[in-house]
């Protein structure tokens, strides 16, 4: 007989499954492997949810979690925090989860690892979950429960185009560049290095990465081509019609890759565009926080098959990561200096604890010497970050279309249904209130569930000034000057 917890989760209207877990190089001994006998009594889970809104609460009791030993998957960015301080302060295991965190080499190892099960679940790319369920590249279907964090990325360039983009900016009262930086800044430089027969060249970590989808969207913005893939066609270059040639590099390789001259530029997640400013071989120009503001990064991902097969421990790993964020957000921001602490181990991020802590806490370099306040740089908590939004699972699938990874035309609805099929609030709510049951988070830090549609009031905080509405994502492709829009196929 199916417990409490295990009916609300498969007989939601979008219950479905989800490929599998990550891969690593690097671990973590669980910190316990005594077996004790965890009694906490949860009320007030969950809400099985329509495919328009969510319906009313239904109480239930947690029981046990059916799987203890979990191992959970990374890359060395500073997002992946939730699941360092889950681990450090104990909240897999005050669920009974006894975890193993082990670094992968890149995403596309630690995709790999989520689908053939080496992992339970990982820190990933939010883009890879919507690409492997609609199967683009791998055919999988993976859910996420969870969101990890808001911004945190930036686009750097070495030095040497830093000096040809600088003249041509505006400066305020001290000197320095006004922000935020646009494209338009970069395009002669593009226009001077493709004239002498040099591609401009710039890093990305991942062809579904929102990192990917940023950088495009700035040189866009500025009139700069990213470039179009043709899967179609068999081509998955991203570089068709191309101003600017994009290519994947692994976020720890950035900015040896661009000392070396072989990428003029890119975009990655901290710590490596402080890690240019601190080896003196590159500029941050401008952060995603100024491209979009509060824009979503990483997302939690676990199977679909892994959801239904253990939901209490889907519903208690959850819990766990919750309460992590919410901790690195607490006391604004206060407790970052402990985390960047525990981020620079060698077995978490490894970089030095400065260039952690360049970003992490609040502030950001660009130029040497150019240190600026912006205290949500990383939100983890703060502005609802957690709750996995359908909207923001739209925004990348018309970033998907737009340059041409899906290759064909495709409704409103298909984009929400897509969206449901991998973003998962329902979950996120049955975490979230027995959290306020246990009263261990208070009701109002958590979005108003019972108004709550999964869609975000329309966002304005774009560089380019473009309104961004998830209920209309045709609309909104049709509202930019470059890119693919309806009827078009390459």
């Amino acid at each position: 007989m199916k417990s409490n917890t295990e009916a609300i989760l498969s007989t939601s209207t979008t219950a479905i499954s989800v490929a599998e877990t990550v891969r690593g190089t690097q671990e973590f001994l669980p910190k316990s492997k005594s077996r004790w006998l965890n009694t906490l009594k949860l009320t007030s889970l969950a809400l099985a949810f329509s495919t328009a809104m969510f319906s009313s609460l239904s109480h239930a009791e947690l029981g046990e979690p059916e799987k203890e030993d979990l191992t959970f998957g990374f890359i060395k960015l500073t997002d992946m925090a939730p699941i360092a301080i889950a681990y450090e302060k104990g909240y897999f295991e005050d669920e009974g989860l006894y975890v193993t965190i082990e670094a992968q080499a890149n995403w596309k190892v630690l995709l790999d690892g989520v689908i053939d099960g080496r992992l339970d679940g990982a820190h990933m790319l939010a883009g890879q979950p919507i690409a492997a369920t609609m199967g683009y590249g791998t055919k999988a279907e993976i859910i996420t429960p969870f969101s990890m964090d808001l911004n945190g990325n930036g686009i750097t360039v070495s030095n040497e185009v830093w000096k040809k983009m600088k003249p041509g900016l505006a400066k305020d009262a001290s000197g320095k560049p006004v922000h935020p930086i646009k494209a338009d800044a970069l395009k002669p430089v593009v226009e001077q290095y493709n004239a002498e027969g040099k591609p401009f060249k710039m890093g990305m970590v991942f062809p579904v990465s929102t990192h990917n989808y940023e950088l495009r969207y700035w040189l866009a913005a500025g009139g700069i081509h990213p470039g179009y893939y043709a899967p179609h066609k068999g081509d998955t270059s991203g570089q068709l019609d191309a101003d600017a040639l994009l290519s994947v590099t692994p976020p720890p390789q950035m900015p040896s890759t661009l000392e070396s001259g072989t990428i003029y530029g890119y975009c990655v997640g901290e710590p490596w565009n402080q890690q240019a400013v601190f080896k003196g071989i590159g500029v941050p120009v401008v952060t995603d926080y100024e491209i979009w503001k509060n824009n979503p990064e990483k997302v939690f991902g676990i199977t679909a098959e892994f959801a239904k097969k253990y939901p209490n421990t889907t519903i208690r790993l959850t819990r766990a990561l919750i309460r992590a964020a919410k901790w690195l957000d607490d006391n604004n921001n206060g407790n970052r200096p402990e985390a960047v602490k525990i981020l620079a181990q060698s077995n978490y991020v490894g970089a030095d604890y400065d260039v952690i802590a360049n970003s992490m806490t609040g502030t950001f370099e660009y130029e040497k010497g150019d240190k600026r306040e912006v205290p949500d740089f990383n939100v983890f908590f703060r502005h609802h970050a957690t709750y996995p939004y359908y909207s923001d699972a739209i925004w990348y699938l018309t970033q998907m279309r737009r340059w041409g990874q899906i290759s064909d035309d495709k409704s409103d609805d298909w984009y929400k249904d897509l969206a449901k099929k991998v973003y998962r609030p329902d979950i996120y709510q049955a975490a979230a209130e027995s959290l306020i049951a246990d009263k261990l988070i208070g009701k109002d830090e958590f979005p108003d569930f019972a108004q709550e549609t999964g869609y975000r009031k329309p966002q304005k905080h774009f560089i380019d000034n473009i309104v961004y509405d998830g209920t209309q994502p045709n609309a909104y492709l049709s509202k930019f000057a470059i890119g693919l829009k309806a009827g078009d196929r390459l």
